[in-house]
């Protein structure tokens, strides 16, 4: 099949902390299958430039790039066939940002999610000036977002749903260059959101995030992953009780990384009162199994950061050659190619 011919599918992780169970089975575990189609041409990125909105502690930025980096690897990314590099190692995709900030409307943006929720915590908490701490990064990022999906003319794009805007923004600034300019340069992509759209929960039963303090680092060393486990919240039901698993994190997370008939097991195992010591050490005995061996080789590349550089080097340069070629096409577009 012709590269041409290959879907295309780009996504990124935020380099601003470890890698957890939930990042695992919303966009790293699908990530990781989709590398290894050979009908679909993967775009994946640490996307560090966008790291630097909400983090300006230089060390945690660089540490989660390489525990990232490593994590994806560990787990079976194929490189050969996906394009893996760091945001940061294409300036192309700034020179873009620029180019879609000047056919971005300033209202466009005042109405994206993360930019409203910080004007509307600054009123809540009395302050007169409503844009008060507020970064020209937060507000802008969409417009950041929507050069790297268009600067491979992404097609699809997974995300949760608190990015579909995100893909919106992008397919109306990719409209609106089109029409100014008079070409169809960009491809209009399209957000793709899990079919169950499901959201893994933490410790404390809200959703799995940094920012809750509750997550569970997906490649904790055997004794921490069962202490983490062991804290899982659960309700007070006893031994012998039958128990709801549909709203039980525990198992939850346990049908994340069990196939289906190993999930009806655990089910059943609900509805005849298992105790949840006993639910716990099973979550326990059978993520660690899966984990496991991932681990290992996650060890062994943090332990050699000299092969995940040449990794995303080789992928920065397939990624460079690309761009290249698209900002030459822009740049003659919008007035600024070479006069001869």
């Amino acid at each position: 099949m012709s590269q041409t011919a290959k879907t295309r599918v780009l996504t990124g992780i935020t380099t601003t902390g470890t890698p957890h169970l939930g990042n695992y089975v919303g966009a790293i575990k699908p990530a990781i299958e989709a590398s290894q189609d050979p009908n679909v041409q993967s775009f994946y990125f640490l996307a560090d430039y966008h790291a630097l909105i909400k983090c300006q502690d230089p060390a945690r930025v660089q540490a989660s790039r390489l525990e990232i980096a490593a994590t994806w690897l560990a787990l079976g990314l194929d490189t050969d066939n996906a394009i893996f590099y760091r945001q940061s190692d294409l300036i192309e995709v700034q020179e873009l940002s620029w180019m879609l900030s000047c056919v971005c409307a300033k209202g466009l943006m005042n109405r994206a999610h993360a930019y409203k929720a910080a004007v509307a915590e600054n009123e809540e908490a009395g302050d007169q000036d409503a844009d008060k701490g507020i970064t020209m990064g937060l507000f802008g990022y969409p417009v950041l977002m929507a050069a790297d999906i268009l600067m491979f003319n992404a097609q699809k794009v997974p995300v949760g749903r608190d990015q579909i805007q995100h893909i919106e923004m992008a397919r109306d600034m990719a409209g609106r260059f089109n029409h100014l300019y008079k070409g169809q340069y960009f491809t209009l992509p399209e957000a793709v959101v899990s079919e169950t759209g499901e959201v893994l929960k933490g410790l404390d039963g809200r959703k799995m995030s940094k920012s809750y303090n509750n997550t569970i680092p997906l490649f904790s060393p055997e004794k921490k992953l069962q202490k983490l486990v062991r804290k899982i919240k659960t309700n007070s039901l006893e031994p012998g009780e039958p128990k709801d698993p549909d709203t039980c994190t525990l198992f939850q997370i346990y049908a994340a990384f069990a196939n289906e008939s190993e999930t009806s097991a655990l089910r059943e195992q609900y509805a005849a009162g298992i105790g949840w010591g006993d639910a716990k050490n099973q979550v326990f005995e059978y993520i660690n199994a899966h984990l496991s061996e991932p681990r290992e080789r996650y060890n062994a590349l943090m332990d050699d950061p000299a092969h995940i550089e040449a990794v995303l080097q080789k992928g920065a340069q397939r990624a460079r050659e690309e761009a290249a070629i698209t900002m030459d096409k822009l740049r003659s577009a919008v007035g600024l190619g070479r006069f001869i």
